[in-house]
């Protein structure tokens, strides 16, 4: 199935305001610890522009990982608690593993972290919990997609990480909702329609390291989509980097957004998120 125009025409949409950065002469950068005096956190800037967001929940079993960049998979979960960080890494970190083999053939995954996203326990004030990142972006560059590669496996003491690196890999998002999603879902971008230079390197400076992510700027050509109403017994596979460049989809970009059609009174979004490294068979 190919996501062209007329296609899309005939599938249902919201039209949302997407968060998009403007472009600037100097290379964005985001400071991820506390900044020395007079230094902002970030000089990025933003703009925002409407676009239509397609409810892809009808041809769902048409979306390929290497193709558009993002998957949608049914999966029970046997967590009970996602807020538990030891049933998180006991129970759902083997599930993701399995389930992740399963669906793209790998013959090794590292899982390396999680983030939990719950806007009414972070102003709550409740550690280890994040907000929707409303923003659109992608995690990982063509460069930063190697160099966090290496920097996971060196920590886990991997001996093989050369031989590793020079097959196929990929930084694939497993994104699930711990409670059906009314609020603020999570909208991905169709891979190709992302043009090379709508994708802007950004550094994301750390105490002991700099990393590199995409922002992305504004293309009318970017079809978006999402799965309203997620619920818990589903997830999202969405891919941040693959090392893979034959044609394949290598960054889909992704921005949590206000769904117009969200009740007003929707609880707020509850979901985790898993990053991986997905290494291909030879």
């Amino acid at each position: 199935m190919s996501l062209n125009s007329s296609f899309l025409l005939e599938e249902p949409h919201v039209e949302a305001e997407l968060t998009y950065f403007t472009p600037m002469a100097e290379k964005p950068v985001i400071y991820a610890y506390e900044r020395p005096p007079g230094i902002p956190p970030s000089n990025r800037k933003f703009e925002t522009h409407l676009m239509p967001v397609h409810n892809i929940r009808a041809v769902s079993q048409d979306i390929s990982l290497d193709r558009e960049g993002f998957k949608q998979v049914v999966q029970q979960s046997n967590v009970r608690n996602f807020y538990d960080e030891d049933e998180i890494l006991r129970v759902y970190y083997p599930e993701a593993e399995q389930l992740l083999k399963e669906v793209t053939g790998a013959e090794k995954v590292v899982i390396f972290d999680h983030t939990l996203r719950n806007a009414q326990r972070l102003q709550n004030g409740e550690s280890g919990i994040s907000g929707p990142i409303k923003y659109v972006h992608n995690d990982f560059t063509a460069k930063s997609g190697y160099t966090r590669a290496r920097k996971e496996l060196t920590a886990r003491g991997v001996d093989n990480i050369d031989q590793l690196l020079q097959q196929r890999f990929a930084l694939i998002n497993i994104w699930r909702a711990i409670a059906p999603v009314y609020k603020s879902p999570l909208a991905v971008c169709n891979a190709f329609s992302i043009a090379p230079t709508d994708l802007v390197a950004t550094d994301i400076v750390y105490r002991d390291y700099v990393g590199e992510t995409y922002l992305i700027t504004y293309n009318p050509t970017h079809q978006w989509f999402y799965f309203p109403q997620m619920q818990p017994s589903e997830a999202l596979l969405f891919k941040c980097f693959d090392s893979a460049i034959d044609g394949r989809a290598r960054f889909a970009a992704h921005t949590g957004f206000d769904d117009p059609t969200s009740p007003p009174d929707a609880p707020a979004r509850e979901s985790i998120e898993l990053r991986t490294l997905v290494f291909y068979p030879t």
